[in-house]
């Protein structure tokens, strides 16, 4: 019996839909040729004025007349400064030390007593290095001026941005284990 049903109710399903593909309700025969009509009428229309286009502004030409002056864009200026002075020397061999920044390494304690005395510093690659009075350490060519118990004090050539170089003292602490 639930399968007749079934049926019958799909069957009623079939023609309601069926009967919803029609004209549908209150369409009447005469409809499309009103749409037809409509669609004339509003193309018939004239179209709305558009708006002017918005007047161009005049802007001032500009004529460049530094033609003569230096050129900023150069350091010619910078290199007539920084020929005499400090700098560093371009032929001294690197020496380990100063592969590594100064605030990298670490002063971890020194050997003998008195004029020579040695500091012994640890590096990033742990590997302890000898230092002395004379020596280079830091990526600032910092070289090592004086060596005491508790610090070694070395003195930086730095570049002061107008093509020279400038002296900054420095040092290196020992660190409190």
């Amino acid at each position: 019996m639930t399968g007749s049903f079934l049926l019958r109710c799909c069957g009623v399903m079939m023609l309601v839909l069926l009967a919803g593909c029609g004209r549908g309700v209150g369409s009447t025969p005469g409809d499309a040729p009103n749409l037809e009509k409509w669609v004339a009428d509003v193309r018939a229309r004239p179209a709305p004025a558009l708006e002017p286009l918005p007047v161009m502004q005049q802007f001032e030409t500009f004529e460049y007349s530094a033609q003569g002056m230096r050129d900023p864009f150069t350091d010619a200026w910078a290199n007539s400064q920084a020929s005499s002075g400090l700098r560093p020397d371009p032929n001294r061999r690197k020496e380990p030390l100063e592969a590594f920044p100064l605030d990298s390494l670490d002063m971890v304690g020194t050997l003998g007593a008195g004029a020579g005395i040695v500091a012994v510093v640890m590096a990033p690659d742990k590997v302890s290095y000898r230092v002395r009075p004379g020596v280079y350490m830091g990526q600032s060519d910092g070289r090592v001026t004086g060596v005491f118990e508790d610090r070694i004090e070395l003195i930086e050539l730095v570049p002061d941005g107008a093509g020279g170089w400038l002296e900054r003292p420095a040092s290196l602490s020992l660190e409190d284990q």
